[in-house]
């Protein structure tokens, strides 16, 4: 009698077993990966880079070990299920995306854990910065390839998909030559990623000029740079114009600088006691770094001459804040002591000898002195 109700009962419904049998084996495998984390957290505790990988792979494993759970469970199913070949096959092409999720969120780790073990906020960053330009536009590439090998492992449980490749085998170079144009943006960015990450022209946080803008490397992408400007715009640039273009680094192998302050000032100005006054301004100006203090004449015109300070810091910021106050203490200083030696127009004026009351030509008079 029972034997009967139960055949009864399975042919009305023929999924109940297995239903049960994928509920128990989904619970099952989300408390194994409840503790597998947990035994993986308390073990790599101490290991910055094993961590941020557990981290990193924390939820992409969770549906991996509960696609595995199903995958066995489906494949002890009896093949006459209706629907069963079509949940296999659906059940085959999740596990393929959510392995390579996995993969691509370890590599991702992998390159968080390295960027942590080297941090940049420090004074003397240079070593940092290359380790983090290198590993995340490496990264971007090991993803790309990752998802690229994942979406051909899902096309290839296809027959037709698998049949059509082995037809394009025997036209692989005219394809090739054609796939490759499409495709040339795409891969001249990736080669140029390549090829920064390894040649290191530029880096995170860099300062750099670009298209007469100045500005700071925030972002390497696989596919552009963002140079944030001094005034919190961006400055988005394709990373193949930086191979293919000059620009100005002024951090390429340090971030120290000698920045430059123009003086136009008349000749009569003494040299010594401004030069006294340079040195003042910067030894009270916390941004100067002590290397150069430098004032010189670097152009004698018909008018005035041209004055050139020269000095020190340790990174362009702080040279464009020295810079203006050098700027303006010298200003203050020569209107203060010799207002006399500023910028001033000359002209030649006289009288004819013949003319009555004429006197002698007076030349280089002062427009601004007073006329006797």
């Amino acid at each position: 009698m029972e034997l009967a109700l139960y055949s009864w009962f399975a042919d009305r419904h023929p999924w109940l077993g297995t239903a049960l049998a994928m509920a128990v084996a989904a619970l099952a495998a989300l408390i194994a990966h409840r503790v597998l984390a947990l035994v993986l957290q308390r073990i790599t505790r101490r290991r910055p880079l094993l961590a941020a990988m557990v981290r990193y792979t924390y939820t992409p494993g969770r549906w991996v070990l509960l696609g595995l759970a199903l995958n066995v469970v489906l494949a002890g199913a009896p093949d006459e299920l209706p629907g069963m070949e079509g949940l296999r096959e659906a059940l085959r092409l999740a596990l393929i995306a959510v392995m390579t999720w996995l993969v691509a969120r370890a590599c991702t780790g992998l390159g968080e854990g390295i960027i942590a073990m080297h941090p940049a906020d420090v004074a003397d960053n240079l070593g940092a910065r290359r380790i983090h330009t290198q590993t995340r536009v490496l990264v971007r590439c090991v993803n790309l390839a990752v998802v690229l090998v994942g979406l051909s492992a899902m096309l290839m449980t296809f027959p037709a998909v698998r049949q059509i490749g082995a037809s394009l085998m025997a036209s692989a170079g005219l394809m090739g030559l054609v796939a490759g144009f499409a495709a040339r943006p795409v891969l001249g960015n990736l080669i140029a990623g390549l090829q920064i990450a390894l040649t290191q022209p530029i880096r995170l946080d860099d300062v750099l000029i670009v298209q007469g803008e100045w500005g700071r490397v925030e972002e390497i992408t696989g596919a552009y740079v963002v140079v944030r400007i001094w005034d919190e715009r961006r400055l988005i640039v394709p990373l193949q114009w930086f191979i293919e273009n000059p620009f100005q680094n002024w951090t390429r192998q340090s971030a120290q600088i000698i920045g430059t302050v123009f003086l136009w000032a008349d000749y009569r100005l003494p040299l010594a006691p401004l030069r006294a006054e340079l040195e003042r301004l910067v030894q009270d100006a916390p941004e100067w770094d002590k290397r150069v203090c430098v004032l010189q004449v670097t152009e004698a015109g018909e008018r005035s001459m041209q004055l050139r300070a020269l000095v020190s810091a340790p990174d362009s910021g702080l040279a464009w804040d020295l810079r203006c106050k050098v700027r303006e203490g010298l200003l203050n200083f020569i209107q203060r002591n010799h207002p006399e030696c500023l910028p001033r127009l000359r002209a030649e004026l006289g009288t004819q000898p013949s003319e009555p009351g004429g006197r002698p030509d007076r030349a280089a008079q002062d427009l601004t002195s007073p006329t006797p």
